[in-house]
Parts: C-alpha cells; structure tokens; sequence
C-alpha cells in the first residue's frame, strides 16, 4: 500500500459492484484513502453517490467487489466473519444514523452489551462491565434514563444512548453514518458536539479516529479533513 504505515484504516483500488435489473452496477470506483490515529474524517456526498457503503467497506461490515482493506494493520478481506468481529470488538465503535438500539433491552444493557461481546473481557466481572457501561451514560448525560428501554427515550436520546455503546470500549477508531440525520437541528448540533467531544484528545475523550458520513457541509469543516464522494468515485 501506498498509505503511510501507522494509518489505521486504509483502502487501496477499492470497488463496489452489485448486480441491478439492468446488469451490473458500480456503487464505488478504485477508492483509495488513508486515515491517521486521532484524525477525523469527513465523508461528504449526495445521496446516493456511495457513502455509506464506504463506510461500511472501511468498518468492514461488507466486502468489497476489489481493492483491500486494511483496518488496525489487518487485511480484513483475509479475515473470515468471525475474525472480523473479533478485530472490531472493543477496536471498533459504529452510530448508526437510525440508532439500532436493541429494543428489548434498556439503555444501559444496550451500552453492556459491546463489553459482553468482547473477548477481552473474559472473567472481568458483571459489576465492573456494569459500571463501565453507566460510566458511558453518564458522559452523555443519560445516567438518569439508565433503566428505560428505547421506545421511552427520545430521538436524540437514542442517539446519545448509540454514542455510549460505539464509545464504551474506547475504540481506536469511531465510523458515524449520518449521525444527525434522523434528528431535528438542535438536537443534532448538540449530539454532534457530543461526538467530536468524546472522540477527541480530551480529559473526556476516547483518542479515536473518527469516519463521519455527512451531506452537511457545516459539519464537514468540523473533521481535520473532507473527502468528496461522487458518483462513486473521489472528486
């Protein structure tokens, strides 16, 4: 790769094709990018022009049709499914623009449950995961709703809930696919406030690199650089 070697993620010649009722379709075209330890990442595009399945390319949540991944120094396409999970685990936060809370749990069992999943954390005791998750809720300002299920918390609510699962584990790097879509104005510029505060190098922050998917050019300028997607190809 021609990415410097202390990237943490980085793509090279990536592709996307997928067969449409008129025959093959490009989503992405000989993608190539590279993103340091602690930078943000803006991704800004129309919809439709590719975005969010870059990004789900660079978590490696699907495989590309060509080019190679590399996330944390690993090839993901070298890795099975598994092996990717286990690279993401406590590696990996993800905020979903439609929050995929798990509905049946409560805010905070859905901020425990990346902890669960973590081999790492193997015999670290039910108390400790617990308070790690409520440490989370607490940052976004939810400690008092730590008992109530998603249907019971507002939008921005959800979001901040989705903030404190994608930061509990202190991620390397953070992907936010359109974080402030499904918010009003207010609300978004507070969660996106919120973001970039516990993605940063502060006493609050988690260090991560951040891969923010955006159509806002406002928001954009906030990440140390803006990539410009179009037509599924780096404009």
């Amino acid at each position: 790769m021609d990415a410097t070697s202390n990237s943490i993620v980085q793509a090279q010649g990536l592709e996307k094709r997928i067969d449409g009722p008129s025959g093959p379709l490009d989503i992405l075209r000989g993608i190539t990018l590279a993103v340091a330890p602690g930078e943000s990442v803006a991704i800004l595009g129309a919809s439709g022009s590719g975005k969010s399945t870059l990004l789900g390319l660079l978590a490696g949540l699907d495989a590309p049709s060509a080019g190679e991944v590399r996330l944390l120094g690993e090839n993901i396409g070298q890795l099975d499914e598994d092996g990717r999970a286990a690279l993401r685990a406590g590696s990996v936060g993800f905020v979903f623009q439609s929050f995929q809370l798990l509905p049946a749990l409560t805010a905070l069992e859905n901020v425990v449950l990346p902890l669960e999943l973590n081999p790492a954390h193997d015999g670290l005791a039910s108390t400790a995961i617990t308070a790690r998750a409520r440490e989370a809720l607490d940052q976004v300002g939810l400690a008092a709703r730590a008992a109530h299920y998603p249907y019971q918390l507002s939008g921005g609510e959800q979001q901040r809930v989705a903030i404190a699962r994608a930061i509990v584990d202190r991620p390397a790097v953070l992907f936010a696919d359109e974080p402030t879509g499904n918010l009003d104005a207010d609300t978004g510029t507070r969660i996106i406030d919120l973001l970039f505060r516990l993605a940063g190098s502060g006493d609050a922050g988690t260090g991560a690199a951040m891969v923010l998917v955006t159509h806002d050019p406002a928001l954009a300028e906030r990440c140390d650089r803006v990539i410009h997607l179009q037509d599924g190809i780096l404009a």
